[in-house]
């Protein structure tokens, strides 16, 4: 094994669900995405479902609202988020489209500009790179070049980050890509509530707004509140969770990388070793770092976790900015960054699973982080 992928990668443990991916991945993938978090009112619902109920909701509620993109219609939609929404609403709000990225997300932007209100549906974020300069240069930029006379209320949305053995090409995590651009809001839910919360809320926000979802997390079930299931739910963009308070270090992360980072935390409290605060972040664009400030203050000790590379990174952007902010005078060790690996995502299942943190991963850099002493020697 590589020296990049072992520092990544920390340890490998023989977890089940390590030992089930290395030696059956189809199998594996199967399983894992019917894996559910038990729900305290018996109401679950996976967040494949939970976008898709976003999504009818607000095209009931506004018929401005329509979806575009690569077989979201007739085939119900690539994994199947779109599904039953052509027989609903029809082939004017339903719209299959050519492999042709550039073009129809020029549609959608041009008719966000006319006052409709697309979601515009990338079957990967990596396709979407064909159609960046219509994301970046005309839906982020035009409200600021026009004098504040010309809105864009559009919505990129699709699966962002490594999925299971599509490679290189097909694993790239656009969080960091699209949060440094001026004009555009991004998200990245984990869980069912989220996913429908902050879907809904980007379709009604008059910015374009990116949403970053996750493809192995589709299939997997979450306890949704009675409040979730209501038709005016929306999450705020710009606002984290605190999904488990703790005292002695604080963890933040975003999309599949929180629930980790939450398995983690419960590992790390059940042996006794910490009682860690997990932060989902939510909204990557804007970041609210005052959440993050609050809860250093209190623990005295950050780490951040992401599936995207080190460099220049959404971990790397939290780091600067604790650097700057009045937190950084409560820090009692330094922040520690934990990523995938600064490599092109190996197509190989065994150093796949070696190049993305895991619940393992987090647990031993937290181990190692509470031993960590600012100035010490």
């Amino acid at each position: 094994m590589s020296s990049v992928l072992r520092k990544a990668a920390v340890v490998s443990i023989p977890s089940v669900r390590q030992a089930l991916t290395r030696s059956n991945p189809i199998l594996a993938t199967s399983l894992l995405a019917k894996r559910s978090y038990n729900s305290k009112n018996g109401v679950e619902m996976t967040v494949r479902d939970a976008l898709n109920s976003a999504l009818e909701e607000e095209m009931q509620a506004d018929d401005k609202v329509y979806l575009m993109g690569e077989e979201v219609g007739q085939y119900n939609g690539a994994y199947k988020v779109s599904k039953g929404l052509l027989d609903k609403f029809g082939p004017k709000r339903v719209i299959d489209t050519p492999i042709t990225e550039s073009g129809f997300c020029g549609l959608a932007v041009g008719s966000a500009f006319a006052g409709l209100k697309p979601v515009c549906e990338f079957m990967t974020w990596n396709f979407a790179m064909q159609a960046i300069d219509q994301i970046v240069n005309s839906a982020a930029k035009t409200h600021y070049m026009s004098g504040g006379n010309v809105t864009c209320p559009i919505t990129f949305r699709g699966p962002n980050g490594a999925a299971s053995g599509v490679a290189a090409q097909h694993s790239q995590c656009f969080a960091a890509w699209y949060g440094s651009v001026p004009g555009l809001k991004v998200v990245s839910p984990w869980n069912s509530e989220d996913a429908k919360g902050l879907l809904k809320a980007a379709i009604r926000d008059p910015n374009p707004v990116v949403v970053l979802e996750n493809e192995l997390m589709y299939g997997v079930s979450f306890p949704m509140s009675e409040a979730a299931l209501s038709k005016d739910f929306v999450v705020e963009i710009g606002k984290a969770k605190i999904e488990k308070e703790g005292s002695d270090i604080t963890i933040v992360a975003h999309s599949r990388s929180v629930g980790f980072a939450l398995e983690a935390a419960q590992l790390l409290e059940k042996e006794g070793i910490c009682k860690a605060e997990v932060i989902n972040l939510r909204s990557i664009r804007p970041l609210d770092i005052d959440t993050i400030i609050k809860s250093v203050k209190k623990t005295n000790r950050l780490v951040t976790v992401e599936g995207g590379w080190p460099q220049y990174g959404v971990g790397s952007e939290i780091c600067a900015q604790i650097m700057e902010s009045e937190a950084f005078d409560h820090l009692d060790a330094p922040v520690v960054r934990i990523t995938g690996a600064d490599i092109p995502t190996p197509y190989a299942q065994n150093l796949e699973t070696l190049a993305f943190p895991d619940t393992d991963v987090i647990s031993r850099v937290i181990k190692r982080t509470l031993q960590q002493k600012i100035g010490a020697k």
